[in-house]
């Protein structure tokens, strides 16, 4: 594998993160990222929920958000 190509593109994030919550929406809780997102979504609205300066729908997406980058570029 050559160092100067790196297997993902950053490029490609976005039409990446948009194919895999287009699977997850047609395959619901069968498709294998759908489990791992809800639980961070969850666990960020929980810390959004306890933390003063951030709200609980800031944590959810944001936990969301980074349980997704994680299932699409591990």
């Amino acid at each position: 594998m050559d160092d100067q190509n790196p297997k993902h593109q950053d490029h490609e994030l976005l039409s990446d993160a948009k194919h895999e919550v287009k699977d997850m929406a047609s395959k619901g809780l069968d498709h294998p990222s759908t489990k791992p997102v809800l639980t961070g979504a969850a666990v960020g609205a929980i810390a959004g929920g306890l933390l003063p300066v951030v709200t609980w729908p800031i944590g959810l997406v944001a936990g969301a958000g980074y349980m997704l980058y994680k299932r699409i570029r591990p």
